[in-house]
């Protein structure tokens, strides 16, 4: 049982006795959370996991997951110590709703991604098919559960049982969507995104008793932090490696924006249903995108915001940084760089702190303008990139490794004859995953999809395989694929996975 004599933020599910030089850190608690994320071979794992392009097809100058976090963390730091050294109301608010502590917003930055399987979000898509058709899994797979599962039970620091024996405000910290799958409704992320899965839901409830202020499915003020810092990250470091591997068209770009500029009025009369089957006429993708935020976040859109995001993206990204092309010289990464500081100072100082936030924000957020502006980049990403068919033939590539993956192991598990040789790793999952099921079904039967010892069995492996490939890098993937199939005599450095 947690420790009583602690602040119920700093309580673990184990109590911890901390040594001398713990103790000599200021905020010791949250700073052991931190250095044994830091020191998870999850952590270290994120450095072969691609962010939204691999290395390996883009070459090294690009994101991944571990560069992509480092980053969040330390964009959602800065924030966090100008609250926490605020004293106005803003930050009596903060501090009312369980404060902003630095460390515990770094921290949670560190770890938000750590469940992010091969592949980017292609993998999350590819795995959670799977997880549903394959196994009967119903709430299949999601990175975001995936980083909760791992925090909390797949990763172990040196007890069994309670993961690292995280604080309850990392672990809360983390919880971008506080419920099970299906369970968001009409806020951020919807029915598609949620942060833990049945069997886990209990450490995470447990956790959330240390903010009683915060209302049920809203982010705690860490997590809020944490939440827009991924988002300023990930707007501007994705556009940054776009435009140094020369995917960002800028003549293709400035038709979009500037079309869209020209002919707004005729745009704004278009039926929606027009504008989605003719999206290759320039200008179409951006009014669909206005679309799009004004029916779901109604509470923020704003057309002239809107209008002013579009004109700003375009001054400064596609008439301005895109229009020179990056060619590596000393004098292109001053421009990108100065781009990139200007842009993060000022999405940073425009953080406003609500008490009641829209079920779709949170109590810490970027102002009216900033949020319509991140949304725009965000849109360069989508339309430009995500959308190209060679980047499609890829990523079709990729989910057939999975594919080949999760049916591969499934099938050695099922050999009699040869399942005994199964990797450890994967063993030692399985029984994690049917002592989890065995542990749900005694306690919440109805969230149990089957009641049968058999049922739990199919549910254990397949949340056990799910846990298993989804923990590999994109390489390990590779060359595991390559192994099972037969298709590699690079037996040793080839099983790296294994």
């Amino acid at each position: 049982m947690p420790t009583s004599s602690l602040d119920p933020r700093q309580e673990r599910r184990l109590p911890e006795t901390l040594n001398e030089f713990q103790q000599a850190e200021g905020h010791p608690h949250f700073r052991v959370d931190i250095e044994r994320i830091r020191f998870s071979p999850f952590y270290s794992r994120l450095s072969a996991v691609t962010q939204v392009i691999s290395q390996a097809g883009a070459g090294l100058a690009v994101h991944n997951r571990l560069t992509h976090s480092i980053k969040v963390a330390a964009v959602a730091r800065a924030i966090a110590t100008h609250l926490y050294t605020r004293t106005d109301e803003a930050s009596r608010t903060v501090a009312e709703l369980g404060g902003a502590h630095p460390v515990v917003v770094q921290a949670a930055a560190a770890a938000h991604d750590l469940g992010h399987p091969p592949f980017g979000h292609l993998g999350e898509q590819t795995l959670d098919r799977l997880a549903r058709d394959r196994f009967g899994l119903r709430e299949g797979f999601e990175g975001n559960a995936q980083t909760y599962r791992i925090l909390t039970r797949l990763d172990e620091h040196d007890r069994p049982g309670v993961g690292l024996n995280l604080t309850a405000a990392v672990r809360t910290a983390v919880l971008k969507y506080p419920w099970r799958r299906g369970l968001g409704g009409q806020r951020r992320g919807g029915a598609t995104k949620y942060n833990f899965y049945a069997i886990d839901e209990q450490d995470a409830r447990q956790a959330l008793t240390a903010y009683p202020l915060i209302e049920p499915g809203q982010q705690t003020v860490e997590c809020s932090i944490m939440d827009v810092s991924d988002d300023i990250a990930y707007s501007l470091h994705d556009l940054d490696d776009f435009y140094r591997a020369g995917l960002l068209n800028a003549t293709t770009l400035a038709n979009e924006f500037h079309s869209w500029q020209r002919n707004l009025a005729r745009l704004r009369t278009a039926d929606e249903e027009t504008l989605a089957v003719n999206t290759r006429a320039p200008g179409h993708s951006l009014e669909l995108l206005w679309r799009h935020l004004h029916r779901k976040d109604s509470w923020i859109a704003d057309p002239d915001a809107f209008s002013d995001a579009v004109t700003k993206v375009a001054s400064e990204v596609v008439d301005g940084l895109i229009a020179e092309p990056f060619d590596g010289s000393l004098a292109s990464e001053r421009g990108l760089a100065r781009f990139t500081t200007d842009w993060i100072a000022r999405l940073q100082s425009s953080i406003e702190v609500h008490r009641h936030p829209d079920d779709r924000s949170g109590h810490v957020s970027l102002n009216k303008q900033t949020w319509h502006e991140v949304a725009v980049l965000k849109f360069l990403h989508q339309r430009f990139i995500l959308e190209r068919p060679d980047l499609a033939v890829y990523q079709r590539g990729q989910a057939s490794v999975l594919e080949r993956l999760v049916d591969g192991i499934t099938a050695w598990l099922d050999d009699p004859y040869d399942a005994r040789r199964a990797p450890r790793r994967l063993i030692d999952l399985l029984d994690l995953a049917a002592d989890d099921y065995r542990r749900l079904a005694a306690d919440s039967p109805e969230l149990v999809e089957g009641k049968s010892s058999a049922d739990l069995q199919r549910l254990a492996r397949g949340r056990g395989i799910i846990d298993y490939v989804a923990s590999l890098t994109d390489a390990q993937a590779l060359s595991v694929d390559a192994l099972l199939s037969g298709h590699t005599e690079r037996l040793w450095d080839a099983g790296q996975g294994l």
